[in-house]
């Protein structure tokens, strides 16, 4: 690196400048949603700020490649609804749960276990789960925006469409999708600075900044619990986050590696997003995976780390932004949840529709997370119709053995709920 041109490290600077407009809205979008289990908004915020800091670096110093990594999209949506809520558990203890969620993806990555995993679960159950957390984003965006309500003759109903709270949501989501498709850089943030604007003009904006100081920052410390670690409902917890953390992470990396021509740096990469992700627990956020917008930096020429500690760098600067950032309202937060929600779910065109014993648990999962409001559950009827309709429709040779075992944990969750 010591002979480089100065227009290469110039053009790694550009590409981390790039790669971090276009990641710094999950600060405010990941807050939101942790918030929701029950932590102060500004302390996830500088969850979200240390987690993606560390990341980042991480990923730059020890894999060497251009690959942005902050809190997932759908995993955090699965720790704050499914983890936290549905098991009852506080926000310590979800923590709990992800610190030993990600030691599991770990030993996956620096064991042959990773490619056992990969090869145990059919890619319709995997394509499934991607689906599924996308409908489940897109449902609580319409929800966070007031687009959709409980209904009172039915389970949803639409919004008040006169409300000026939910005429900021179509506006921004309007905006956001016209930001989208127009293939804006740092679509999303704009998006959210745009909505603001608009919120602000319909008087529905808090204008009341957050006071945050040096020394509050200092004295954040949110620690995972273990105190559970004994019940079978930690456990429970765990393994759909392990599995979703395992194939988000393998999936990103092939695609973003290969753009960059790199699989030379797969391990490491693999390694580093799973050391990345534990960190998080103790940092207090949701897990950290491979960010979707690393395609950003690749096609801004980005080849070394160096792009990736640059992005560390900048986002280590966005806690002198939070007072700002905190302003952000959920109306102009929610078109990004709907719109990250309906990337996830282009994978549908991956699912052999031909192929009931392929489809059908498919759809169960995609299906059943959103009318359920659980990941965990939704990904249960897929893993546990699968072996199903594989046995009967004479095909068991499709299903191994490790599946045979995780479907079995799922179908254990559900005879606990029922009778205990």
């Amino acid at each position: 690196m010591k002979n480089w041109p100065n227009n290469r490290w110039l053009n790694e600077v550009v590409a981390g400048l790039i790669g971090y407009l276009t990641t710094v809205y999950i600060v405010v979008v990941n807050s939101a949603i942790l918030s929701d289990a029950g932590i102060n908004r500004e302390d996830a915020m500088i969850a979200t700020i240390l987690a993606s800091t560390v990341g980042c670096i991480l990923v730059g110093l020890w894999a060497k490649v251009p690959i942005i990594i902050i809190p997932g999209m759908g995993v955090n949506a699965l720790f704050a609804y499914s983890i936290v809520q549905q098991y009852d558990f506080t926000y310590e203890q979800g923590l709990g749960v992800v610190v030993v969620a990600s030691l599991i993806f770990l030993i996956t990555a620096i064991t042959p276990l990773g490619e056992m995993f990969k090869k145990a679960i059919p890619d319709a159950l995997k394509h499934g789960i991607t689906i599924g957390l996308g409908l489940f984003l897109v449902l609580i965006g319409l929800e966070n925006g007031g687009l959709i309500v409980s209904g009172d003759y039915s389970i949803i109903a639409l919004g008040d469409f006169s409300s000026p709270y939910v005429v900021v949501s179509l506006l921004s989501l309007l905006v956001g999708v016209i930001l989208f498709v127009k293939n804006v850089p740092a679509n999303f943030l704009f998006t959210m600075i745009i909505g603001t604007l608009i919120a602000y003009m319909f008087g529905v904006l808090d204008t009341e900044p957050t006071t945050i100081t040096a020394e509050s920052i200092a004295n954040f410390m949110v620690f995972p619990a273990f105190d559970h670690i004994l019940g079978l409902t930690f456990w429970i917890a765990v393994l759909p986050l392990a599995i979703v953390l395992i194939f988000e992470s393998m999936g990103l990396l092939h695609g973003q590696l290969d753009m960059v021509n790199r699989h030379d740096a797969f391990h490491k990469a693999n390694k580093s997003s799973a050391v990345a992700a534990t960190f998080s627990g103790f940092f207090g956020t949701s897990p950290t995976i491979p960010a979707a917008e690393t395609a950003a930096v690749i096609a801004a020429k980005a080849k070394t780390g160096l792009t990736s500690i640059v992005i560390g760098i900048m986002f280590l600067g966005t806690f002198f932004l939070i007072p700002y950032i905190s302003l952000i309202p959920a109306n102009a937060i929610s078109p990004i949840l709907i719109i990250v929600g309906v990337l996830m779910m282009q994978n549908i065109k991956h699912i052999k529709v031909d192929d009931l014993t392929e489809a059908f648990p498919t759809f169960l999962i995609m299906f059943m997370i959103p009318f359920t409001y659980s990941i965990a559950d939704g990904m249960a009827f897929g893993f546990i119709a699968y072996p199903i309709v594989k046995i009967v429709a004479g095909r068991k040779d499709e299903v191994t053995p490790l599946l045979i075992i995780i479907s079995s944990l799922f179908l254990l969750e559900f005879l606990i709920k029922g009778f205990i």
